[in-house]
């Protein structure tokens, strides 16, 4: 095999690996732990807050890449970094798989 055919193989064997383990979070565990969010975020994830974010049906991997980077300090800011800084890599992938499924809309 070629040297693009064998990296090409080797990406998509890796987005598959990647994408696997963020789809097999706990949407119920990320709902249970999204509770302290709706102060910000809402309820159903569409925020009542101008200046906030609605999460609700936000890309997974975007969610889960904006807390890690909160977490991190990557990512600075003064309400959001407490509120990650505790967060397993678990908790991420549940919430963030959570608000993925929520309605944009807010339904």
């Amino acid at each position: 095999m070629n040297k693009i055919k064998l990296s090409a193989v080797a990406l998509a064997a890796s987005c598959v690996a990647f994408s696997s383990s963020v789809f097999a979070a706990d949407t119920e565990a990320g709902k249970a732990k999204a509770a302290v969010c709706a102060a910000c975020h809402g309820a159903n994830g569409i925020s009542m807050i101008p200046t906030y974010p609605n999460l609700a049906g936000q890309k997974e991997l975007y969610l889960a890449a904006q807390l890690k980077a909160f977490r991190s300090g990557e990512r600075k800011n003064m309400i959001m970094a407490p509120m990650a800084a505790n967060l397993s890599d678990e908790d991420i992938a549940n919430l963030s798989a959570y608000y993925a499924k929520l309605d944009p809309a807010g339904k």
